[in-house]
């Protein structure tokens, strides 16, 4: 029974990840059962036992988006107790999402999940409040050490620090992956860093595998 509920979550893994492939170069009006079936390796009733439509699918696509913003924040917590390395290392791996070969704005932001459906847009605005919170946990340790600004409100700063990326992956979607992302973020964190730092020196820590690499470990 356990090797068939470890063997049920990896299927359904992979035809989230096959299916966020698919809406991201195609869209989501072209998405099929066939489609993601085709993709997976599997006839199309092997994706009908796990998802009984396309809806069920594109839910499973957006849990997906959200494990991996969620990954991102922890490895950056696991890898630095220093609470702007952590902010820069959440930031660059949100970039290395939407610089990848499936860029999670084109899902997010498309009609399918913005237009006639509720449920859905509730559920991906609970994906970033989510994402923000721990954004703004961050913020708080960093400023009760002494090592961000003290006053400002976390939950601003969070929204402000996800403005520092949000606009820009837009931006590089329109323009076909020719905005410099990248750039553009590392620019907007220098400006940002010095805005919100306190007076607390970078705490000396012990250098481990993790934090020897300097950006956190995305997960693919």
């Amino acid at each position: 029974m356990r090797a068939a509920k470890t063997n049920t979550a990896i299927r359904q893994d992979q035809i989230a990840r096959s299916a966020l492939v698919l809406i991201a170069r195609h869209g989501f009006h072209r998405l099929s059962m066939a489609g993601v079936a085709r993709a997976v390796g599997v006839v199309p009733s092997g994706i009908y036992r796990h998802y009984r439509n396309k809806d069920e699918v594109l839910d499973a696509v957006l849990e997906l988006i959200s494990r991996r913003l969620l990954a991102n924040v922890a490895a950056a917590k696991a890898e630095t107790p220093d609470a702007l390395e952590r902010l820069e290392r959440v930031l660059m791996a949100h970039v290395k999402l939407i610089r990848s070969d499936v860029p999670i704005p084109r899902v997010v932001f498309s009609e399918a999940v913005f237009t006639g459906h509720r449920r859905r847009r509730k559920r991906v605005h609970r994906i970033f409040q989510e994402y923000l919170g721990e954004v703004a946990d961050i913020i708080r340790e960093g400023q009760r050490a002494g090592r961000l600004r003290a006053g400002l409100s976390p939950d601003t700063l969070s929204v402000m620090f996800l403005g520092l990326v949000q606009p820009a992956a837009i931006l590089c979607v329109m323009n076909g992956g020719k905005f410099d992302v990248t750039g553009h973020a590392e620019r907007a964190w220098q400006i940002f860093s010095e805005m919100i730092q306190g007076d607390t020196p970078r705490p000396i820590s012990t250098p481990t595998k993790a934090t020897s690499r300097g950006r956190a470990t995305i997960q693919q």
